[in-house]
């Protein structure tokens, strides 16, 4: 997010296509070709609150599209983990992302809520973590700092198997999320 009308740098990267088309709220601002030299295509533009769409075209044919919007004010946390079963034994990990979204579920990249943890079953927190190389965070917590709008909770199982429940909460928000895993013996 930037204030309106400040010219910002819009970077689009691709591989597997001979093009890319940016649009801004629907309104092309051009096709972009790459060369040998660079790899990738770039946009100034003044910035516009809204929605970004980069379509990416092979031989003429749409090839990808994704999109980024504007983020409103921070409303909720998003968990996502690398796996859901973890086997049992203490030495298995599962690295779950929690990232702040607005109430349209964008990510909120400005976001810094401070994120607390509370975990049940036969687990433990074995860090966290948020990416900034200026905190003084410990990483053996229960609690994180997000930074960019992201902060990371690494979950160790235990000894037993059973099923394991991961809550987040901030004081920003009404409501926590949760995220179920679970240990199972694996032989």
């Amino acid at each position: 997010n930037w204030n309106p009308g400040e010219m910002v740098d819009i970077w689009a990267y691709y591989n597997q296509a001979d093009s890319v088309e940016l649009f801004l709220n629907e309104r092309s601002l051009g096709i972009s070709r790459k060369d040998s030299l660079k790899l990738h295509a770039c946009w100034r533009v003044p910035f516009e609150p809204g929605t970004i769409t980069a379509v990416s075209y092979s031989e003429g044919k749409e090839f990808l599209r994704r999109s980024i919007s504007t983020a409103g004010e921070p409303a909720s946390l998003k968990l996502t983990s690398d796996r859901v079963v973890l086997e049992t034994g203490g030495e298995d990990l599962a690295f779950v992302t929690v990232e702040i979204l607005d109430e349209q579920g964008n990510p909120v990249p400005y976001a810094d809520n401070m994120v607390t943890f509370r975990l049940e079953g036969p687990a433990t927190i074995a860090a966290v973590d948020n990416g900034s190389p200026i905190s003084h965070e410990p990483f053996r917590a229960d609690y994180r700092k997000a930074f960019h709008g992201k902060c990371l909770v690494v979950i160790r199982s235990g000894k037993t198997a059973g099923k394991i429940r991961l809550t987040a909460l901030s004081e920003s928000f009404a409501q926590e999320s949760t995220l179920d895993l679970e240990t199972r013996l694996v032989q």
